[in-house]
Formats: structure tokens, C-alpha cells, sequence
């Protein structure tokens, strides 16, 4: 959920940058100045030296560290060199938190430098001038984001013996030391629990404030979640929420920590946390937080808080505030297309009759969706949950729901399919029928699908709503309902104008195949959600389900025995798919370890058997393979009991080993199974597995 709301940012960003690019002359003012800097005025063969990335980040905007937090994206370089010299990769010093909304994302203010290690080879020739180029890549985001690209070089001399660039020396060396390093004496485990515990031995814990860890996986940990810091005799603990990641105090947790010490300066510590029992002396009285801390009110919400009391002029700002955004969100991306088409449809009825009872039922329904969320929403804060608006769509079945909608709507757009013989609402069965029952659905669906989406002024009285008792929360949320359904409700009531709508006519077929494509747009963005929330086998899963469901919408008005064969397409499709929609990972299920010849070869010569499994991203066959026989813990267990090692051949790009063994085997392409016994030849699988075909293999050759 969190993610989307930043998405629908860089959306905005990603087209008012294109607009900028194509309206202002060239000289257009950059938000990030990126220059590159050496240690050396002149290198030697040979040596190692070391480079800067220097971003100088306009104020009031911020770029993203390695892990990103919720939202935005890591600083990219890719390198020309001269021949023979090794770039090495960024070095990240100490992020930042930075919260937007409910976002909490992890980066940089001002000033940042980036060490990166080059090595020159050892016969490069003294005299010789040697150039670097590199094309730079960031996000930078204040209340919107704008991605920013620059070509960047530098030019060193090569001499005999190297020598230190008097100004750039210094300052790289601090920041090389200023880098989050691992540290003697420093331990740290991750329990598991409900949320997770981790404990971390710091010698300095007595004297630091404005603690956080900072995972290096972007979906290991909640990022917006409070981690309450406790300070103890020993070292610091957090709670640390569980992301997509479900095995979160079962398995090793990489990131940094970083404080705030007695000198005012951020430091960072790196650590690999092993999972364990909590730490002795690392849970003691809650770490200080500095008044200027930007995480202090999250992290001190170790209760749910008490509503916080406003006089009457401040409820009227924050019911102003959520009017004027309710207002602005109509036209909103990720709203648009929804009513367009309820204006396109309220085109073909507009000169008749009914247009004031469809608008009051289009008001009912907007204003009936937005109260229930209001109340799920106070539902959820009074059990201690931290939420805010478009919390439903942080669930990963949410937004493939959400994006098979828009893909059906596209395709009744189409004439694919026609429900009801003509244009109706958009939003699935309930919404395309006619009449009072279509208006009201329409606006139902047209909150569902503002959720990702956040206006000017109505962050802010969100903000305001959810600190509130609920009454003011509740009225708060009516505030912002009246204004997202008043443009369009005005419209069936306001003769005038209506006249202004042209009459119905061949107009509107063109108007709704057009119409199609802005919610095919939006199916295609929330896929790229799921791609964050449930990885490629999410993304797999949702393509696989929306083509048998344009299948069954296709077929089904050919005749009953077509709709009860897409029907069944349909259902099998959902059985062999659904655990990733439903944020069930699979990939780690069964963990697997790179194929190659060398690595059969001693896992044999320890008497285990092996399991090869040759595959590719573009081999579909392969891939309902990995969903239907090779992702169930029962598959898991059969592995573990026998001791077979699982490996993996990815011939996704060219690689002549894997083409080689595949000839071996008779084979030309992908997918291809092969069990080593511990003793004997290989046993080739057939191309369709299940995964009691896989079993029985294992159990009969042993």
C-alpha cells in the first residue's frame, strides 16, 4: 500500500519532467548536482585508489540509500573505463530515515559523498592520460520525484609513483571512515516473535539517541513500522515488523544500525544478525529521542495514542483541508479513468430523466465507501495497528484484485465482452448494470481506486483525522467524501450543464475503446506494485490469471458448454497460482544454491543425491513447474529427509556449460530435470512435473 502512494509520486514526477524537458529551454535548474572526485592527483600501475560520487542535493529534497525504504530508488552507475581498470561498486554511507505521509524512506539530504574503489592494472603506462566516464542515474524526491540522469567524468594522469589530490584526499578519506563499518566487540541476534526482536551489543549504547536499524533487504522489514529502541547496560534492542519476508528471526539479518552520538554526528554500524535468543543487557529504558528527530513521535508510540484534542477553528481547517482534496482527487491518475468512463456513460443518459437519482446514488456511493473505510481504519487503530489511507492495498491480493478489475474493465471497454448490452458503469458485474445500482457501484469503485492516490491538502487532514476521536475522524472522512463526489454529482443535477455534453452517437464507441487503454494502464502499474510486494513469481501469477480470465470473458458468450470450459481454464489457473497473490512465498520454500558441473561433482562425491532443475525467466513451462511441483513445504521436507541438494541451471541469458549439458541429455531448450541417486546414472524427468511424480523419484531411487 505504502508503495503505491509513492508510485503514483514518481508517475507524476516521470510525466512533469517529460512536460519540463519538452516545454523550457535546456538549462532547466537540476535538484541534484553530481560530480566525480579523486583521492590522486596521478595513480601508479597497479595501485587501488579511491573515488567519490558527490551529490549536492537541492534543500528540501532527498536521494535514496542502497534499500530505499518504502518508496524511491538506489543511485546508479554504469562505468566506461579504459581498458584494464576495475570500478568497484557505490560504497552507501549512513542513511538517513526521511518520512513522508505514512511513507518512511531511507537517504540523503545536502551534501553526500559516495566512495566507489577503482584498481589500475598494472601495465598502465606512465605519461598516459586516462578518462572515466560515467552515466549517472538517481531519484530525487521532495513532494514529488523526478528522475535525473548525468554523463560524469574525470581525467587522472598515470605516473610512476601516484600522488594525493591536496583537496580531494582529506575529504574522501573522512568519508571512507566515515562509512558503516563492522565493529570488534559488536554481536547482534534476531528472535523470532510477533513483531521480531532484535538485540545488537554496542560498547557506546549509554550515550547515543535517534537509534534505527536500517535492513539492506528492501522487503525484509517494515520500513514505516515503529521499531521502539531500547536502550539497556549492554546494547540496544528493536521490534522489528516482518515485510514480505516471512522468515524473519529464522534466518540472518544484514543492515546497519545508526545513532546519533555524543558528538552530534551520525554513525552507522554494520552488522549481521544471527538468529537466537534476545541479548542480555540490550532491553533496558526506551533510547533517547532528540526534538528534532523526524521518527521521534513513531518511535515514542509504543501505545496506541490518545485522540489529541482540537478547538473548533482547527476542526474547520482540517474539514476544509479534506474537502479541498477531495475536490483535487478527482483528478488524480489513478481516479481518472473511472470517471471518464461513468462521464462517457452519464453521456449516453444525460437528456433523460433519471440523471438526478444516478447522482444521488453516485454520492451514496462514494460516500458509503469512504465511511467504511473510515471505520475499518478506527477498527484498526484501536487494536495498536499503524494505518493510514490505502492501507487495504498493502495486502498483495489486494492489488492483483485491483488490477484484474481494471484489465476486465479495459476489455468491456474493448467489446470483448458486454454486460447488460451497452455501455454501463465501470467496476465489474455490480457496477455495469444500469441505473440506480450502477451509479452507486461506480462510486465505490471510484474510491477503491483513489486509494493509491493523495492529493494536495489532504495528507494533512488525514494526518489530522487519524489522531482524533472518532467522531471527528468520522466527520473528517464525510468532509473528504463530499468533496471527491460533489464535481460529478453536480453534473446531474446542473441542466445547463448537461446541454453542454454532446448527444449521444458513434462518438462514444470511439470514446470507449480509447477509454480502454488509460485502464489497461493502470492494471499494468499495479502489476508493477505486485512485482514489489510478491516478486517475478507474483508478477507470473497475476499475467497467468488475467489471460484465462480474458479467456473466459472471451468465450463465454458463445454458448453455455464455452463458458463452463473457460470457467474451468479459469479455476485451474487460480489452483496452480493463487500463493503468491495471496503474499505466500514460495521462492523460499525450497532453497536452491546455482548449478554448475564442478559443484555436482562434489556434492556426489559426498555421497549426496542432487536435484537439477535447468530453467529460464522466458520458459513458461518451467515456471508453472516451480508453482505447481517445485513450491510446497511438503516437496521441502521430501528434500530434507533424503539430503538432496537442489540446483539450479538459469539459462535466462546465454550460457554455453548449461547449452552443453543440455546436449549431453538430448536436449536442445529448457526445462530439463535431472536426479543424481547417490549412486548411479541420472534419472531424466519428464517436462510436466508434480510434485508426487518428484517424490516418488527421490523415494524409488534410494
Amino acid at each position: 500500500m505504502k508503495r503505491l502512494l509513492a508510485a503514483i509520486a514518481i508517475l507524476l514526477g516521470l510525466a512533469g519532467s517529460a512536460l519540463a524537458q519538452s516545454s523550457l529551454p535546456p538549462a532547466i535548474e537540476r535538484n541534484v548536482e553530481g560530480s566525480l572526485h579523486a583521492a590522486r592527483a596521478a595513480i601508479a600501475p597497479g595501485e587501488t585508489f579511491t573515488i567519490v560520487l558527490r551529490q549536492n542535493i537541492r534543500e528540501g529534497w532527498h536521494t535514496y540509500w542502497r534499500n530505499p525504504g518504502d518508496s524511491g530508488e538506489a543511485t546508479e552507475l554504469t562505468w566506461t573505463t579504459p581498458p584494464g581498470y576495475d570500478v568497484g561498486a557505490i560504497q552507501w554511507p549512513t542513511p538517513e530515515a526521511i518520512p513522508f505521509a505514512t511513507l518512511v524512506n531511507f537517504g540523503y539530504h545536502g551534501e553526500v559523498l559516495f566512495p566507489i574503489e577503482v584498481t589500475a592494472p598494472a601495465n598502465a603506462r606512465p605519461g598516459e592520460q586516462v578518462t572515466f566516464t560515467a552515466e549517472a542515474y538517481w531519484l530525487v524526491c521532495s513532494d514529488i520525484c523526478i528522475p535525473e540522469e548525468a554523463t560524469l567524468t574525470f581525467t587522472l594522469p598515470v605516473a610512476t609513483q601516484g600522488r594525493d589530490d591536496p583537496q580531494w584526499a582529506p575529504r574522501i578519506a573522512q568519508a571512507v571512515a566515515g562509512l558503516p563499518r563492522r565493529e570488534e566487540g559488536v554481536e547482534a541476534r534476531i528472535t523470532e516473535g510477533a513483531p521480531a526482536r532484535l538485540s545488537v551489543v554496542l560498547p557506546n549504547a549509554n550515550s547515543i539517541r535517534n537509534v534505527r536499524f536500517f535492513p539492506y533487504s528492501r522487503d525484509v522489514l517494515l520500513a514505516s513500522g515503529p521499531q521502539l529502541p531500547r536502550v539497556g547496560e549492554s546494547g540496544v534492542s528493536f521490534d522489528v515488523a516482518g515485510g514480505v519476508a516471512t522468515d524473519v528471526g529464522r534466518a540472518p539479518l544484514e543492515g546497519v544500525v545508526a545513532y546519533e552520538a555524543s558528538d552530534g554526528r551520525l554513525r552507522g554500524v554494520e552488522i549481521v544478525a544471527e538468529p537466537g535468543d534476545p541479548i542480555p543487557g540490550t532491553d533496558g529504558a526506551p533510547a533517547p529521542m532528540s526534538s528534532d528527530y523526524p521518527l521521534a513521535e513513531l518511535e515514542g508510540a509504543s501505545a496506541p495514542a490518545a485522540p489529541v484534542s482540537m478547538d473548533a477553528l482547527g476542526i474547520l481547517i482540517a474539514l476544509g483541508l479534506a474537502f479541498l482534496g477531495g475536490l483535487i482527487l478527482n483528478i488524480m491518475p489513478c481516479v481518472l479513468p473511472v470517471l471518464s468512463v461513468k462521464a462517457l456513460s452519464f453521456a449516453g443518459g444525460a437528456h433523460n430523466g433519471e440523471a438526478r437519482r444516478d447522482g444521488l446514488f453516485y454520492f451514496a456511493g462514494v460516500m458509503a465507501t469512504f465511511m467504511a473505510l473510515a471505520v475499518l481504519l478506527l477498527v484498526l487503530r484501536g487494536a495498536g495497528e499503524a494505518v493510514g489511507w490505502g492501507f487495504q492495498l498493502q495486502a498483495p491480493w489486494v492489488t492483483s484484485a485491483l488490477a484484474l478489475l481494471f484489465f476486465a474493465i479495459g476489455l468491456n471497454l474493448l467489446g470483448v465482452f458486454e454486460i447488460g448490452g451497452s455501455l454501463q458503469n465501470a467496476g465489474g458485474s455490480l457496477a455495469q448494470r444500469g441505473g440506480s445500482a450502477g451509479s452507486f457501484f461506480t462510486g465505490a469503485l471510484a474510491v477503491i481506486a483513489a486509494t493509491p492516490c493523495t492529493a494536495p491538502f489532504m495528507a494533512g487532514a488525514i494526518g489530522v483525522a487519524l489522531t482524533q476521536s472518532a467522531a471527528i475522524t468520522l466527520l473528517i472522512f464525510a468532509a473528504l467524501a463530499l468533496g471527491f463526489a460533489l464535481p460529478l454529482t453536480l453534473l446531474h443535477f446542473a441542466p445547463g450543464l448537461q446541454r453542454l455534453i454532446p448527444k449521444p452517437g458513434a462518438w462514444m464507441d470511439r470514446a470507449k475503446h480509447v477509454l480502454a487503454f488509460p485502464m489497461f494502464a493502470a492494471a499494468v502499474w499495479l502489476a508493477w506494485v505486485l512485482a514489489e510486494q510478491a516478486g517475478p513469481m507474483g508478477v507470473l501469477s497475476l499475467l497467468l490469471i488475467a489471460t484465462a480470465l480474458a479467456f473466459v470473458l472471451l468465450t463465454a458468450r458463445w454458448g453455455r458448454a464455452w463458458l463452463i470450459a473457460g470457467a474451468l481454464v479459469f479455476v485451474v489457473t487460480g489452483v496452480f497460482t493463487w500463493r503468491p497473490l495471496l503474499g505466500v512465498q514460495t521462492e523460499t520454500v525450497l532453497a536452491s544454491e546455482p548449478w554448475s558441473a564442478a559443484r555436482v561433482a562434489e556434492l556426489r562425491a559426498e555421497g549426496r543425491p542432487v536435484f537439477v532443475n535447468f530453467t529460464a525467466a522466458w520458459c513458461v513451462t518451467c515456471k508453472v513447474n516451480e508453482l505447481a511441483a517445485l513450491s510446497s513445504p511438503r516437496l521441502a521436507q521430501g528434500f530434507a529427509e533424503a539430503n538432496v541438494a537442489y540446483l539450479k541451471g538459469d539459462w535466462t541469458n546465454r550460457d554455453d556449460e548449461i547449452a552443453a549439458a543440455l546436449a549431453e541429455h538430448g536436449r536442445a531448450g529448457v526445462p530439463l530435470y535431472l536426479y543424481y541417486p547417490s549412486n548411479g546414472e541420472p534419472q531424466v524427468l519428464p517436462q510436466v512435473l508434480t510434485e508426487a511424480l518428484v517424490l516418488e523419484t527421490i523415494a524409488g531411487a534410494q
